[in-house]
């Protein structure tokens, strides 16, 4: 994996400079970027019309459902240097690949269903990670998760790059 889900309700210390800068990130991200999240956490069928009715309206929601993606994205179609491999063919390889499977409202539904098992649960602890787990910090991330909060999410971590 590579997105430190059990970050995204705040970091879990800022004792190094390392998890202050992470801090600093994600606080970014939830203050500019999180919008499309709570969107589909709480109204996935309202995004999901649009989603399925519309391969402008569904090109439109993945280029700027969040800051970070609209400036990676809209870099391959300006002549930017691309960011990672997003170029304009795997950008809309992957706007076709969501618009021929139908998928988008699933996808987006696929939020809700985890912010609505997240309510359900509220108060219980949740049973520990048993499988051996691997994370992928890749430069360019909404924020660089340090390695010292995965392994503090998940005991059983077996590697980290």
């Amino acid at each position: 994996m590579n997105l430190l889900v059990t970050a995204l309700g705040g970091a879990p210390s800022t004792n190094t400079a390392e998890e202050r800068a992470a801090a600093a990130a994600l606080n970014e991200w939830i203050q500019t970027g999180k919008g499309y999240f709570i969107e589909q956490a709480t109204r996935p069928q309202t995004i999901g019309y649009a989603l399925l009715d519309s391969p402008i309206a569904l090109a439109a929601w993945m280029l700027d459902h969040d800051t970070d993606s609209y400036y990676k994205i809209s870099r391959a179609f300006l002549g930017g240097p691309p960011s990672g491999n997003l170029t304009r063919e795997h950008i809309l390889d992957n706007v076709t690949m969501y618009w021929l499977t139908g998928t988008g409202a699933s996808a987006a539904r696929s939020y809700w269903e985890a912010a609505r098992a997240t309510a359900l649960g509220a108060g219980q602890t949740p049973p520990p990670v048993t499988v051996p787990v691997g994370f992928s910090a890749f430069p360019g991330e909404l924020f660089q998760a340090p390695r010292t909060w995965v392994e503090q999410a998940y005991p059983t971590l077996s590697y980290y790059g």
